[in-house]
């Protein structure tokens, strides 16, 4: 089995250029679709984990995930354009490609700098995300049957922030490969376990308001710098999502605006009947608490910090990844 890397292509036309990033199960690239007369057109192409080829549940786990992507259509959704088989017959997934960070990046920077993000960009940043939400849970099929899609995995390496200041949600299809599934397998991972809303812990099924608190979560832990349920073991986890006691946000930013305390909070109640009854209506909270700011946070508002953000954290990663790909490709590796 040939190793990736680049210059590598896929079924003829996809050129792997550089990783872009790294999970559990799968390696996600920079990649070009060569077409015709000169036609390369910029992708990210996901490959399964060179640790779990031939690994056949990791491999339907990666079918269902194209099958559920590519039934989603929305701008603020990362899109799935193609899924196929390598010379080799290992599968690969292309989707547009985001050109930024994601937002666990973007907060990054601004603890390196000591700072803490501003709470209205971080609000711009949720409304996008609950605009994608939205869009999944209220989707129809072909034969105009309802047919929600769950996120179940939000988490901020999920929120992808393009440079022009376009905002992404990603991995909506594993997450409903996983719920599928039912994996029980202890080397698959399955989702970070400190972004799941107290009901899926006790087994029951996702829903609008269990994405909803997944946001929250997000939300809180950017706003203010630190995690929310935090321990060593994912037993120690769930036991604290039982309850899931959520220190005031106000004590860790009292600057922020009433109204942005009281909607994280809302969507982080335990009982799930007491949090927003949808993403829609969360997004409507969050317009309404930005109408007090004089000016709109707007694209471009959102690219500069997206762009200054980057400088800090992603250029050094793509340039160390650079020589290292280099440094492999002189020795023969």
């Amino acid at each position: 089995m040939s190793e990736d890397r680049p210059g590598k292509r896929l079924a003829g036309k996809y050129e792997l250029v550089a990783k872009m990033g790294e999970g559990g199960m799968a390696v996600v690239w920079r990649a070009l679709n060569h077409g015709s007369e000169g036609f390369a057109m910029p992708v990210a192409v996901k490959r399964v984990h060179p640790g779990f080829r031939g690994h056949y549940e990791v491999r339907q786990l990666f079918i269902e995930e194209a099958r559920v992507g590519a039934g989603l259509r929305h701008p603020t959704i990362v899109q799935v354009h193609d899924f196929g088989a390598d010379e080799e017959g290992e599968l690969f997934l292309v989707t547009e490609l985001v050109n930024g960070l994601h937002l666990g990046e973007w907060n990054k920077a601004f603890t390196a700098a000591k700072k803490r993000p501003p709470w209205q960009i971080v609000t711009a940043i949720a409304i996008e995300v609950l605009e994608a939400l939205d869009a999944a849970h209220t989707r129809f099929d072909e034969q105009g049957e309802s047919a929600a899609i769950y996120h179940r995995d939000l988490t901020p390496d999920n929120v992808l922030l393009d440079l022009s200041g376009v905002v992404k949600l990603a991995d909506f299809g594993m997450a409903r490969a996983m719920d599928r599934a039912r994996m029980t397998q202890p080397d698959i991972v399955k989702g970070k376990l400190s972004y799941l809303a107290p009901e899926m812990v006790r087994g029951v099924d996702p829903s609008a308001q269990s994405d909803v608190f997944g946001l929250g979560v997000v939300m809180w832990e950017v706003l203010s710098g630190k995690r929310l349920f935090d321990a060593p073991t994912d037993i120690e986890v769930v036991e604290l999502l039982k309850d899931a006691r959520v220190p005031m946000l106000s004590m860790e930013r009292p600057e922020l605006p009433v109204a942005i305390t009281q909607i994280v909070h809302r969507a982080l109640e335990v009982d799930p009947r007491q949090r927003f009854g949808s993403a829609r209506e969360m997004m409507v909270a969050l317009i309404s608490a930005l109408r007090i700011l004089p000016e709109p946070v707007d694209r471009q508002i959102l690219a500069r910090s997206f762009q200054a953000a980057y400088d800090v954290v992603v250029k050094h990663r793509v340039e160390l990844n650079y020589r290292v790909d280099k440094v492999h490709k002189a020795v023969g590796g």
